[in-house]
């Protein structure tokens, strides 16, 4: 019986490790997505969007380094297991509604988006995304939804988040 259980504890752990792998790797792939947009920062669909595709980039990439940051000078000790009922309904279905939450003054982009700043903050995401693996199980980031969003959550946050805002790009491109 004791080996039987070792055996479910070996599966899952690996499970897990793959799905966060996998997760983060999807990640890495949508960052690579954002900074091949970069080249239409500018355009704009006001039947889909006031923002343009730069806000989009700007602030996904805002999103990801604020949260790869706080994570990583998270306090492991403070963590909560707070989730939210929001969270987790959101994160099953897989999928952010549009035009529900605005966005935290931190990461909302400036009245002009230059080229440079998003080549800068592409490079800055793409090093951020590798440091998640190697933090502790318990780092964590406040969402003001769902709570405290830890590892293991972090990289599934990242994606939902990033993909919702590439959704939006591709509807802009779509005029």
């Amino acid at each position: 019986m004791r080996g039987f259980f070792i055996w479910v504890i070996l599966i899952v752990t690996s499970q897990l490790h793959k799905t966060v792998y996998m997760s983060s790797e999807k990640i890495k792939h949508y960052i690579t997505t954002l900074e091949a947009h970069i080249t239409n920062h500018e355009t704009v669909n006001p039947k889909i969007s006031k923002a343009t595709i730069g806000w989009q980039i700007d602030h996904s990439l805002k999103v990801i380094n604020s949260v790869c940051k706080a994570i990583q000078s998270s306090d492991s000790k403070a963590y909560k297991n707070n989730f939210s009922f929001m969270g987790k309904f959101l994160f099953t279905i897989g999928f952010f509604p549009r035009g529900k939450a605005k966005a935290p003054k931190h990461v909302k982009p400036p009245e002009v988006i230059l080229k440079e700043d998003l080549v800068s903050q592409v490079e800055d995401a793409k090093a951020n995304v590798e440091t998640i693996k190697d933090l502790n199980d318990n780092a964590f980031f406040k969402h003001p939804l769902f709570g405290h969003v830890n590892k293991k959550r972090v990289n599934r946050f990242l994606e939902l988040h990033t993909n919702h805002h590439l959704k939006i790009i591709n509807d802009i491109l779509k005029q």
